[in-house]
């Protein structure tokens, strides 16, 4: 694969990460559901405020140094991926496609979830319970704003679950309760993908 193909690639996934996220914040309001299948999958619209763990970490003044921190942090995880992505395709022209491309959608799952915490706040007005968010407002200051999730699947209830299992269900015992995003979902097939299928050549 060539650094063309693969921006163009990059490119198209984050097209479709951000029309989703834009769609679902001008379109619902905060908390509103819409069932696409009737007891496993709903688009539900959350917001994230982006804290690794839960973690805020704020001044006297209120300034979330937590979350600037993280997003610090991922901006040069993301450089260096990007730098990997290149090297890879100019120096080791051997690689897998497979890798490239997981790295790719690493890349733009990690740079997705930026844009929303980097520029959404200074493009939205809020979103809440009973408005829906409009473009144009300002809710938050730059990389102070929250990330859009939206896919939810609710597959059953587990009332009985183990405490060290307690992360795969919501606060109403749903298996699996995580709602998350297209970004989202781009690094976890990835990191699956590269793991189970690429391990030889990560190995190296």
């Amino acid at each position: 694969m060539t650094v063309k193909k693969v921006s163009l690639l990059i490119l198209l996934l984050l097209a479709a990460d951000q029309a989703l996220k834009i769609w679902v914040k001008t379109h619902m309001a905060l908390d509103e559901a819409i069932v696409v299948c009737p007891d496993w999958f709903q688009l539900r619209f959350i917001e994230n405020n982006g804290a690794a763990f839960g973690m805020h970490i704020a001044s006297g003044g209120g300034f979330d140094w937590g979350k600037l921190l993280l997003g610090i942090f991922r901006i040069g995880l993301s450089g260096g991926v990007a730098w990997l992505i290149v090297r890879l395709i100019n120096h080791r022209t051997q690689t897998p496609k497979g890798v490239i491309v997981g790295l790719a959608l690493i890349f733009a799952g990690a740079v997705g979830n930026i844009l929303d915490s980097a520029f959404y706040g200074l493009l939205f007005s809020a979103s809440t319970p009973y408005t829906v968010a409009q473009f144009g407002g300002h809710y938050a200051g730059f990389m102070m704003g929250k990330v859009v999730d939206m896919f939810y699947f609710p597959l059953f209830q587990w009332n009985s679950v183990p405490r060290f299992l307690s992360f795969l269900v919501d606060s109403n015992n749903y298996f699996f309760g995580a709602i998350f995003n297209l970004a989202d979902a781009y690094i976890s097939v990835a990191v699956v993908y590269l793991l189970l299928f690429q391990y030889k050549f990560l190995d190296k």
